[in-house]
């Protein structure tokens, strides 16, 4: 069910002036509608944003300490920021403010990155058969798949976290946005729209640099950049291939491995049927969930098939629970 609201409001200009963070909230009315989305119950806004924005730091996808979902999006006629609430376990609640003609495709990106559509039962049913897994299932039960929104956000995420840590790589991903991205102003909180591919390639490279990317990932994303730009890589081309295909096409393209290209599938373009093997990260959370050194992960992943791609988020959760990060406010703990 899709209710919207507002659909008579005049239009105004919301669009950025410089470096001026512009407000959007309450008092811009003219910019304004609201939706209700019935979902398929469980489903956890809290679990699910966690697992999209990885850290409390997070400062493209932010958690109100009142369980509000925040995110920006850039468009060409300026901003638009969606706020999310989940009013009970079957509805969720989509407030856009800024430029109307934008807000059809702001709504559906925000069914997009929550996972909104996305029936995970197989997962579900398969986890209460594996001993050490279902306790975890059973806690993080009504957290949905995310998705960016769009191929570029997921390369860079994937390109940026890897070989490195959690917060290292969370670390120079806020130094990124602060320097490309655009501040918003939501009703007193600040969000920041993610740098759009166009932004990456006009940046210097001092700029990038100080960030923190190694000559390589920076070289890498601006491949990837590159690529975007010319048509030479879509999303298209990867949703009508095989998630093998898509793997193969994706590591066309100079510094991006098996590892990286199967995050881009798994985060970007929500394929389940991967799993990112050869992570040391992964490793650390299968032992923290499981106490155990032994797990034989290939047979796991056949029990999963065709949703492994549910456990690589299970246990990045387990991580964030362990770390007493799961579902925090955003912005409330500073990374270590």
């Amino acid at each position: 069910m899709l209710c919207d609201i507002g659909a008579g409001l005049p239009l105004i200009d919301t669009s950025l002036q410089g470096a001026v963070a512009p407000s959007i909230g309450a008092g811009s009315t003219g910019s304004r509608s609201r939706h209700e989305l019935s979902i398929a119950a469980p489903f956890r806004l809290d679990l699910t944003v966690s697992a999209l924005r990885r850290l409390s730091t997070n400062i493209v996808d932010v958690l109100t300490s009142d369980g509000q979902y925040i995110r920006a999006f850039a468009t060409s006629r300026g901003p638009v920021v969606a706020r999310v609430a989940q009013v009970n376990p079957e509805a969720l609640t989509v407030t856009l403010d800024g430029d109307l003609r934008e807000h059809k495709r702001a709504l559906a990106l925000v069914k997009r990155m929550l996972g909104i559509d996305r029936d995970i039962g197989y997962f579900s049913r398969a986890s209460e058969g594996i001993p050490w897994l279902s306790p975890l299932a059973e806690r993080m039960h009504g957290v949905r798949p995310p998705r960016y929104p769009t191929l570029w956000e997921a390369c860079v995420n994937a390109i940026v976290f890897q070989q490195i840590s959690l917060h290292a790589a969370s670390a120079i991903m806020r130094r990124l946005i602060l320097a490309l991205g655009k501040s918003v102003d939501s009703e007193g909180v600040a969000v920041y729209t993610f740098p759009t591919a166009e932004g990456f390639l006009g940046a210097e490279d001092d700029i990038l640099r100080a960030a923190g990317l190694s000559p390589g990932k920076l070289s890498t994303l601006r491949r990837v950049a590159e690529a975007l730009a010319a048509g030479a890589l879509e999303e298209a081309m990867l949703e009508e291939r095989s998630s093998p295909d898509a793997i193969a096409l994706l590591r066309a393209i100079k510094g991006i491995g098996p590892w990286t290209a199967t995050v881009i599938l798994l985060r970007g373009l929500g394929r389940l049927d991967v799993f990112p093997m050869n992570d040391s990260s992964v490793a650390r959370n299968l032992s923290l969930v499981s106490s155990s050194d032994r797990i034989d992960v290939e047979s796991t992943l056949d029990s999963l098939s065709p949703q492994q791609g549910m456990l690589y988020y299970h246990l990045l959760l387990a991580r964030l629970e362990a770390r007493d990060d799961l579902g925090r406010a955003s912005g409330s703990k500073e990374i270590e």
